[in-house]
This record gives C-alpha cells, sequence and structure tokens, in this order.
C-alpha cells in the first residue's frame, strides 16, 4: 500500500512539474517591406518591452513551415532554446513569401542564398532596427544547411551596407554547404561559428574547415566545430540516423541525416556563449 502511495506522489508531482512548464507560445506573423515583395516571417518574442537580443533565424530548403503549422518542430525547438536564454527571434520564410515550396530537389532554384536570401536579411535587419523592443546592438543571426549558406554571404565583408546602424552581433552556421564559398577566399565582418558533422554528406565538413582555415589570414572571427561520427541535421531531436530515400521534396536527394546526442547537446550550449559574446 505504501508503494503505490509512493508511486502514486511521484506521478501526482511529475504531472505538476509538467503543468508548471510554461509552453512555447505561439509566434506572431509580421510581414517585412522587401524589394518587390513582402517578406512574411514568423517572431517568437519574450514578454515584456526588452530591449531584448535578437536573432534571425534562417531555415533550410525545406522551408520554414508544414502543411497545418507555421514552425516546423526543428526551427520551435531552436525558438525555445533562444527564447529560455532571454532573446527574441525572428523566421523570415523566404521561400513561402514568394509562394514557393521546399526547394532541396529544385535544380534551378529561383530563390538563391547568395542573392534572395541575403536581401531577406538584410531587410528583415532593417525592420528589427525600427522595434522598439529590439536591443540594436544585439541582432545576430542562426542558419541551417541553405540558410547557413546564405548566412556566410551575409557577413562577408563586401556584404556589408555601411551604414551607421550597429551590424550583426555574431553568427552561426549549421552545417552549411561551403564548396563555393571555399573557392572565393571568403571572410567574415562578424564573429562566426561553423557547426558540422565530421560525416555529413550532404554538405561537405572538409570545405568548411578550408573556408574557416582560409578566413584566419584576412579575419580572425571564424571558429569551426567538427563533431566526430556526426551527420546531417545532427541537431535535430528524435530523429533516428538513415539514409536519405525516396522522393521527398522536404530532403536533399543523397546522403545521411540522423540525430546525434552529444552533438546537439554541446551545440546548444556553444550557441548559447556565442551570442553571449
Amino acid at each position: 500500500m505504501r508503494l503505490l502511495s509512493a508511486t502514486l506522489s511521484l506521478t501526482l508531482l511529475a504531472a505538476a512539474c509538467t503543468a508548471g512548464a510554461a509552453p512555447l507560445p505561439a509566434p506572431h506573423r509580421v510581414d517585412i517591406p522587401a524589394t518587390g515583395l513582402t517578406l512574411h516571417a514568423q517572431l517568437y518574442k519574450p514578454d515584456g518591452d526588452g530591449p531584448f537580443p535578437t536573432v534571425i533565424a534562417l531555415h533550410g530548403c525545406g522551408g520554414l513551415s508544414g502543411h497545418s503549422e507555421a514552425v516546423l518542430p526543428r526551427y520551435r525547438d531552436w525558438a525555445e532554446q533562444l527564447l529560455k536564454s532571454g532573446h527574441a527571434v525572428l523566421l523570415p520564410d523566404s521561400y513561402g513569401s514568394r509562394e514557393l515550396g521546399p526547394q532541396c530537389r529544385v535544380k534551378e532554384r529561383r530563390v538563391l542564398a547568395r542573392r534572395e536570401r541575403v536581401a531577406d536579411v538584410n531587410a528583415s535587419r532593417q525592420w528589427l532596427l525600427q522595434q522598439p523592443w529590439v536591443a540594436r546592438d544585439r541582432i545576430s543571426l542562426i542558419g541551417w544547411a541553405n540558410g547557413a549558406s546564405a548566412l556566410l554571404w551575409a557577413v562577408r565583408p563586401q556584404s556589408s551596407s555601411r551604414g551607421t546602424d550597429p551590424d550583426f552581433r555574431s553568427a552561426i552556421a549549421f552545417y552549411p554547404d561551403c564548396r563555393i564559398s571555399s573557392g572565393l577566399g571568403w571572410s567574415t565582418r562578424v564573429p562566426t561559428l561553423l557547426l558540422i558533422g565530421a560525416k555529413d554528406d550532404v554538405s561537405s565538413p572538409s570545405a568548411c574547415r578550408q573556408v574557416v582555415e582560409g578566413a584566419r589570414g584576412r579575419s580572425a572571427l571564424a571558429r569551426i566545430v567538427v563533431y566526430p561520427g556526426a551527420a546531417h541535421d545532427f541537431d535535430l531531436a528524435n530523429l533516428p540516423l538513415r539514409a536519405i530515400a525516396g522522393a521527398d521534396a522536404e530532403l536533399p536527394e543523397r546522403g545521411h541525416i540522423g540525430t546525434d546526442a552529444d552533438a546537439r547537446r554541446d551545440s546548444q550550449q556553444r550557441v548559447t556563449e556565442w551570442l553571449a559574446r
């Protein structure tokens, strides 16, 4: 009887803890004026007036939203992590704003990382600079895959607006495709962290190493972490490692994807520390 009572007490305690955990608030859609279009974005913001450090989060080639959800679980998961550290999170929808679906398997893309997506980054930043709840000197970037590739273009010295407004505070790129940047003498004007798995056969760890090592001669602001044994999408929760198969438009054509628990945990800690710089 005492065992049953103890078990019931523990069950009730666990339920109370779960009930007491604050759920992730629903995002608010915002419309951002941009060149030639209205850029739709989803915004997660802490309660209060701020000013809050803010992160512009750039989705991968699968897009930002799903069939019935404004923000896919990967990005909701990271938004929750960032909100816990006091950040607002703005997620511009580069594809949905142009009435496009996933672009992973599109051969001739109309939205390029180096062009349209960089324009979306700059429009998002300009909109944030006008918001009274934003800490203007603490706007950072984070991106995944194609969004991370756009990030690498956006932080190059050549992409600077050269205005009087504060620049990005920092940037974090999860498994970008570094193969083009590696041949262009890439460097960065803001502290930039690259995170990639050593077994990523969708992107290229060796090209990303080359990008960062080459940048050291021109800039001391780039760092890279290569996780041994980790594949593409290592930070996505609860995704067993598997080879990409079939014709899923939201996935690359080939390679392997899957969670690496150690890399996921370490990357969460590194993101928190990098943004706190």
